[in-house]
């Protein structure tokens, strides 16, 4: 059974929120059970882009200050990192009000550098991963939940595909873009890869119609936590009233034998039928998830990508 641990929670006033994680957290052992003396600890919010602030596109930094005061109280040295899609991580921190914060709790942000890394999936023989994430002692996951315009739904397992360096991600849109489950198990396996210690999603405003960032912000006054993020990711499709099949990396869990059932679940507090919403909106239309460019414009962007940015490094077993 995967503990999964939800409940109602409704403000990011500061002192509000971190009793409410701090109860999160108490039947999965508290912070102390994911976070000893002097480990190193990444904490990794979705910070998309810095040109909505107002429109709950990223992780609130209100919740990476109040996990990184629990982390720092346990004796963990904690750091922010993020490659955004758009722009430089301390660049979409500033925009987003994070610095602040950050300064009050001498919280470093780190720009994500990338290496190779061994996976025992034949089809995804390798992948290219932040090696700060990949290096951390511990790694606590920091998701919104959002609609996607080429995904459905991202959460807690496509938070962790910011863990790619940047020009990655592009490939990865090109490489398997034309086929949205190819595309949903590369995600997964860079999840397991990853393979969070803890993920604690933000779903006190999420972000619903044409996300990531074209939508509007939802309030559905939830938190979330567990150390399965595929559990996590599970139990809110159900809090958004989603059918799991029409999400790619929820399908692909399923064929890759992580959590994709209720039944796998122990719900600590509440259950996903007691926090339901039955009106939360998807985007309109599905995009391409390689962004629909020409054949032609494909086949180059590959070719450049191969001969001048892919550097041949040496590969690294995932621990």
């Amino acid at each position: 059974m995967y503990p999964v641990s939800l409940l109602s929670a409704q403000s990011y006033d500061l002192e509000e929120l971190r009793q409410s994680l701090t109860y999160l957290l108490e039947p999965l052992g508290g912070i102390k059970a994911f976070v000893s003396t002097g480990a190193r600890v990444l904490l990794k919010p979705n910070l998309l882009t810095g040109s909505r602030p107002t429109k709950e596109c990223i992780t609130r930094p209100e919740i990476v200050y109040c996990v990184a005061q629990l982390v720092k109280e346990a004796g963990g040295k904690p750091f922010l990192g993020d490659s955004p899609a758009f722009g430089s991580a301390r660049g979409v921190a500033k925009a987003n009000g994070y610095l602040p914060l950050c300064e009050a709790l001498d919280l470093p942000i780190v720009e994500f550098k990338g290496q190779r890394y061994q996976t025992e999936n034949h089809n995804f023989n390798h992948l290219r991963l932040s090696k700060e994430a990949m290096d951390a002692d511990v790694v606590i996951n920091l998701p919104k939940v959002k609609s996607h315009m080429q995904l459905t739904m991202t959460m807690g397992v496509k938070n962790l595909f910011g863990c790619v360096p940047g020009k990655m991600k592009a490939w990865w849109h090109l490489e398997a873009g034309k086929d949205r489950e190819r595309f949903g198990e590369m995600l997964v396996e860079t999840a397991n890869a990853i393979a969070p210690d803890l993920t604690i999603i933000d779903g006190i405003i999420g972000h619903e119609g044409n996300g990531p960032s074209g939508g509007e912000p939802r309030e559905l006054g939830v938190l979330g936590a567990s150390p399965d993020v595929f559990a996590l990711d599970r139990a809110f499709i159900e809090i958004v009233n989603v059918n799991p099949d029409l999400v790619p990396t929820l399908t692909a869990q399923a064929r890759l034998g992580f959590c994709s059932q209720l039944e796998e679940i122990e719900f600590t507090y509440c259950k996903p039928q007691e926090l339901v919403v039955t009106d939360w909106k998807l985007p309109e239309v599905l995009m391409p998830i390689d962004f629909g460019l020409p054949r032609v414009l494909r086949s180059t962007f590959k070719h450049f990508y191969i001969r001048f940015i892919k550097e041949p490094l040496k590969a690294y077993t995932v621990k």
